[in-house]
């Protein structure tokens, strides 16, 4: 290829480039021109991101801990995510995000879930109850006052969603043994192995104990 050639080739590139480039901003700009100004105020900041962002949210409506709250929503945040990075609710733990090890646990209508494995955006409407939302005031729930009489924790790590799975396997009726709150329970792992605590402090509960 002779220099002529080669100078030209690479002005065809340049060219191009440009060209992309001015395409990729005109389409942006245009697409803030047409956007709320908040949205436009945001892609100040990141062009793509915020833009993308603002319009791939879905509006969706939860009732967390007996507070209604109108939210924003990727369709793929997960409700683990939801809680703990948008509602500050911390609590719920995040463990293995497989839905194997139940730290994650809280209850959706009073039933026990994995929040790791719930898709926000298909709760509309419904009640969410995280290990925030179980004292009253300064009441402990039942299931937590037990869970400190018995031990039931050492790193406290998978207690909160311990604690919700507890709750969950006493409404579900199984709780009327050993065999059967360990079955019951065995979604639960605590890598500190205080599962014969745990037993006991729900069956104390299960048993009437420690009422509020």
């Amino acid at each position: 290829m002779s220099r002529n050639e080669s100078s030209d080739q690479s002005g065809s590139d340049k060219d191009h480039g440009s060209r992309r480039g001015f395409l990729k901003t005109s389409s942006i700009l245009t697409a803030i021109a047409v956007a709320p100004a908040a949205v436009a105020k945001a892609a100040e900041y990141d062009l793509g991101g915020k833009i993308t962002e603002a319009f791939e949210t879905v509006p969706v409506n939860l009732t967390v801990n007996g507070v209604k709250k109108q939210l924003a929503l990727e369709p793929r945040a997960t409700l683990l995510d939801v809680l703990r990075e948008q509602l500050d609710l911390t609590g719920t733990k995040k463990g293995c995000d497989y839905g194997q090890c139940g730290a994650c646990t809280v209850h959706v209508d009073g039933q026990r879930v994995l929040s790791c494995l719930s898709l926000a955006v298909m709760l509309e409407g419904r009640e969410v109850t995280t290990i925030e939302g179980l004292a009253k005031g300064e009441e402990l729930h039942p299931m937590q006052k037990a869970f400190i009489k018995h031990d039931g924790f050492q790193c406290g790590y998978c207690t909160p969603g311990q604690i919700m799975s507890a709750i969950g396997c006493i409404k579900e009726g199984h709780a009327e043994n050993d065999a059967d709150i360990r079955e019951y329970m065995s979604g639960n792992i605590c890598r500190c192995g205080a599962y014969p605590n745990i037993v006991n402090a729900i069956k104390e509960v299960k048993n009437g104990g420690l009422k509020s």
